[in-house]
């Protein structure tokens, strides 16, 4: 019974990686209510750039972007230029960085977050659409509805803070190629972080 269940999850799993969408696919449609009860499609922002930024507050690697400012950078900078930035919590409730809208709305406040809302996503709905493994990873939806990025936020797979100034930012190059019509050039990286908290 123990053997059948774990290969029936083993399966699960293999088959969401086989599904997860890449660079040049279209994205998943998806709806999901942010932290203020809003609700959010996909469909909605047709014709923008969307960014999908995927979170978890307790996770190392994550401080590391936000206790420098990183990712507040990136947010305040794109979403100026008319950027949609959506911020994904994954984590199930009674797992690292799950947080409820309330908690969630007083930790953006307290690190000065500014993306144009962030998506609860206890269930993992839209994580397993987009097939999202690690805190952080990053997708960068085109105005016609494809992947054009999906990885990591840079090439420091580290929780050193010091690195951040020195790192190639795979999110900033690939908006601005992408923004300005041009093919990114890294349009797929291994994410690096802690693994997305599901349930």
């Amino acid at each position: 019974m123990r053997r059948a269940a774990a290969f029936l999850f083993l399966l699960t799993i293999a088959l969401c990686a086989l599904a997860a969408p890449k660079p040049g696919d279209p994205a998943p449609a998806f709806t999901a209510t942010d932290s203020n009860g809003k609700t959010h499609q996909l469909s909605q922002y047709r014709g923008k750039f969307v960014v999908l930024e995927w979170t978890n507050s307790g996770c190392p690697f994550t401080r590391k972007h936000y206790a420098t400012g990183n990712m507040q950078k990136l947010q305040r900078e794109w979403t100026a230029k008319g950027v949609i930035w959506l911020t994904v919590l994954s984590s199930a409730p009674g797992q690292q960085g799950y947080k409820t809208a309330g908690e969630e709305n007083d930790y953006l406040k307290q690190v000065s977050a500014a993306p144009t809302a962030v998506l609860m996503d206890p269930s993992g709905t839209v994580g397993h659409l987009y097939g999202a493994k690690t805190t952080p990873q990053i997708i960068v939806i085109d105005p016609a509805g494809k992947i054009v990025y999906d990885g990591a936020m840079d090439d420091k797979p580290t929780t050193d803070m010091d690195d951040v100034p020195h790192a190639k930012n795979y999110v900033e190059a690939a908006l601005t190629e992408a923004t300005s019509g041009k093919p990114v050039t890294t349009p797929s990286t291994q994410p690096y972080g802690c693994s997305v908290k599901y349930q």
